[in-house]
């Protein structure tokens, strides 16, 4: 371990910038943004340097990894000799033996998260500068992004899971700044307040979770973690206890069922908060915690197979859901619900290396995706109802572009990027069962469930692009093509999404994160055939859309007819939030309408008020004895003396 001078200054820069621009907004609403986006990209650049560094210790080591399970299994085998940078700043706080430092942690897992975070989060800063330039309120919002932007590096560069925590809490709270940033439409208002309180009921299990390692290990930091649960004695009904604690903190930053129901709402926010919350920071602290604990989880093949059951389930709903959306913002977030639920079904399999590379390629096109949503919206006067689009490729092709670029890279097509992390996520699926014996029992419909969501994925994306693209504009606008502030980043995440698969190819991706998680087998290159042939989902999923809202529009419509009691459920969202509002909110607001009403108001207020009452009714008979005349204060002065002479001799 060493320490390293340019660690600490990668969330410091961010921190500062979010100080700054606020500042500097009250005189120059124009410079708010730029001095925002130097902010982040001097994050990046450290960044860039920290990850020398590393390179620089572990350079000596060989990359290789040992043998674990086939097909990337992570029993049976080990990670490479642990290498990171350190940055202590302080001892936090000391209760007796137990104590906490504020501590900077850079390793190979780090790294590959803060250069995604740094990278696109400087890309959509750039973004947004064109995308806010009407915005009376832009300086706040360059100031709440650059804040948003600082808790997620302090949460991936957290060196023990308390400043994680403070990450994990502080990209909750930009969450409901941004989502309802523009607070005076009462809606988004309220978009805000659900994702905030949804997100808390996560971070009550992850505060447990935090409570039971306290008392049973004694130690929050990562390293003396990873030692005591490679020698722990305790029961797996406990480990198992913790892990779920985790995965259900997880569920709620990375929208997974049951408490995914706020990531849709957040399309309330602008869209490069949609961006930024969706692509590079807040839902990915999920899988990245998963992978970071992945020492407790190896320990508990039940828990796994509670997170791959609720991660298949959220990867089917959600695009199903999407399949009948007509806002094309809509149809992207559930889209995204839907890839993370594919990263914990690796991460759940013990694939904690490709979880993660899904995450990184999940950055590049659905970063792509939001920014070209957005670029449409922006250009299309706000309007986000694909039904009022059509034929912007010929007015907008560098977005159309781009939009199709990413679209096929979700798709999951050979030789994009989506096509390598989503292969690799199906081949440990359909493995599983080799070192987890509870997911070998269901490896066969996992598999069948995750390969018809692929194929969803595809269908749902190219329907967005062919209603918005393709065909005659049926809008009323007059739309162009976005100026260069917002063109250059879908330029640069399109060729990301293009290019991001040589990642486990001419780059050890793989190798890389070997120094940190266990990766298993170093998988092999295959022919182009074979990867063509693997793409099949995806192109099914293309085949159809085009098909079907190109050439065939009667279809869809023949189907809706038919089944309208389906076409119904799925655009209300399976009427989920109707469910948890007559199960949970209506029960909880008349039970708190109780309280203030019964208890709050009556008992309590009256208590109070009744006291006052008394006071002042005995203040009025009293008030009467005070006439100003001296022969009644004599007359009251003989009758006490009376009453305290009989008094005397009763007693």
């Amino acid at each position: 371990m060493e320490n390293s001078l340019t660690l600490a200054c990668i969330p410091l820069f961010p921190l500062v910038g979010a100080l700054l621009t606020y500042g500097v907004g009250k005189s120059s609403k124009d410079l708010a943004g730029w001095v925002a986006t130097g902010a982040s990209l001097l994050s990046f650049i450290f960044t860039l340097l920290t990850f020398q560094q590393l390179r620089a210790l572990v350079g000596a080591h060989s990359y290789e990894v040992a043998a674990a399970g086939a097909h990337g299994a992570h029993h049976g085998g080990e990670a490479q000799v642990y290498r990171a940078l350190e940055a202590p700043l302080f001892e936090w706080f000391r209760i007796g033996d137990f104590g906490v430092d504020f501590l900077f942690r850079f390793d190979s897992l780090t790294a590959v998260m803060c250069l995604v975070v740094t990278g696109i989060g400087t890309l959509i800063h750039l973004y947004s500068i064109g995308y806010m330039a009407e915005d009376e309120s832009r300086p706040r919002f360059f100031s709440y992004l650059n804040l948003f932007l600082f808790s997620m590096l302090l949460l991936v560069l957290g060196g023990n899971l308390l400043v994680l925590f403070v990450g994990w809490e502080g990209v909750g709270l930009c969450s409901y700044l941004l989502i309802g940033f523009w607070h005076k439409n009462i809606a988004f208002a309220g978009a805000g307040r659900k994702a905030f309180v949804v997100n808390r009921i996560g971070d009550a299990a992850f505060l447990i979770a935090l409570f039971l390692l306290i008392q049973h290990f004694g130690t929050l930091d990562f390293v003396a973690l990873k030692a005591a649960f490679e020698n722990t004695l305790a029961s797996e009904a406990l480990l198992t206890a913790i892990a779920l604690c985790f995965f259900i903190g997880a569920t709620g930053k990375s929208a997974q069922i049951p408490l995914f129901v706020w990531l849709p709402d957040a399309m309330a926010g602008p869209t490069p908060v949609s961006a930024l919350i969706h692509a590079a920071t807040m839902v990915t602290a999920g899988v990245y915690l998963t992978a970071r604990m992945h020492f407790l989880f190896d320990l508990t093949p039940y828990a796994l197979l509670i997170v791959v059951c609720i991660a298949v389930l959220t990867a089917i709903v959600a695009a199903s859901i999407a399949l009948v959306q007509n806002d094309i913002k809509k149809v992207l977030a559930y889209s995204t619900v839907s890839q993370l639920g594919f990263m914990f079904v690796a991460a759940g399999c013990g694939a904690y290396w490709v979880a993660v590379f899904h995450l990184v390629t999940h950055a590049f096109f659905k970063a792509c995706l939001f920014l070209g949503s957005g670029s449409v919206i922006h250009a299309c006067h706000h309007e986000q109802d694909m039904r009022e689009m059509g034929g912007l490729l010929k007015v907008m092709p560098w977005t159309g572009l781009t939009y199709g670029i990413s679209t096929l890279a979700i798709a999951g097509i050979f030789p994009l990027s989506g096509y390598f992390s989503k292969h690799h996520i199906v081949e440990a699926l359909s493995h599983s069962g080799e070192t987890n014996p509870y997911l070998g029992t269901y490896e066969a419909a996992f598999t069948a469930v995750i390969t018809a969501a692929a194929i969803m994925t595809a269908f749902y994306v190219t329907r967005s692009f062919a209603m918005t693209f393709l065909g005659s504009y049926r809008g009323h606008a007059h739309p162009h093509e976005s100026p260069v502030t917002m063109v250059i980043p879908l330029v640069v995440l399109a060729l990301l999404a293009l290019g991001g698969g040589v990642l486990n190819g001419m780059v050890p991706f793989q190798l890389w994160l070997g120094h940190t998680i266990p990766v298993g087998h170093v998988h092999s290159s295959e022919s182009i055939g074979a990867a063509l042939l693997h793409s099949w989902p995806g192109f099914v999923g293309v085949a159809f859309g085009l098909l079907f809202y190109t050439v065939l529009p009667q279809v869809p419509k023949a189907l809706a007819t038919t089944l309208p009691w389906m076409l119904g459920a799925l655009r209300g969202k399976l009427y989920i939030d109707e469910l948890y509002g007559a199960v949970i909110v209506r029960p909880l607001e008349g039970m708190a309408r109780m309280l203030w009403k019964g208890v709050d108001q009556r008992v309590v207020d009256g208590c109070v008020n009744g006291t006052a009452a008394i006071v002042d009714v005995s203040g009025e008979v009293v008030r009467n004895t005070a006439t100003g005349q001296l022969r009644h204060y004599a007359l009251l002065m003989f009758a006490g003396t009376v009453f305290l002479i009989a008094f005397y001799f009763a007693m």
